[in-house]
Order: structure tokens, then C-alpha cells, then sequence
């Protein structure tokens, strides 16, 4: 084996690994917009959304 396959080795993993991050967080994304949608859509506000209140 030489030593240009462990290099592209460790490029294709360390791809994979990123895409695979990416990927985890994009779906993660949905998951919670979507969940925050029924909330809302259930009468359900953020605190961050009312408007005139001090803390």
C-alpha cells in the first residue's frame, strides 16, 4: 500500500464524517422549525416573540 492511498483514505473519511455532521444538523433544523410550527400553531407563543413587555 502507499502512502497516497492513506492520504485519500483519511480525505474520504474526513468527508464523510463532515457530510455526515452537515447532514445531522440540516434534519435536526427541520425537526425543531417543525416542532415550533405546532406549538405555534397550538397557541403556544416564544417568550422572544411578545413585543412592549420589559424583563
Amino acid at each position: 500500500m502507499s502512502h497516497a492511498f492513506y492520504v485519500t483514505a483519511s480525505y474520504v473519511a474526513a468527508f464523510a464524517v463532515v457530510a455526515g455532521l452537515v447532514l445531522w444538523v440540516w434534519l435536526d433544523h427541520r425537526a425543531r422549525h417543525r416542532e415550533l410550527a405546532q406549538l405555534e400553531a397550538a397557541g403556544i407563543r416564544r417568550r422572544s416573540a411578545r413585543s412592549g413587555e420589559k424583563p
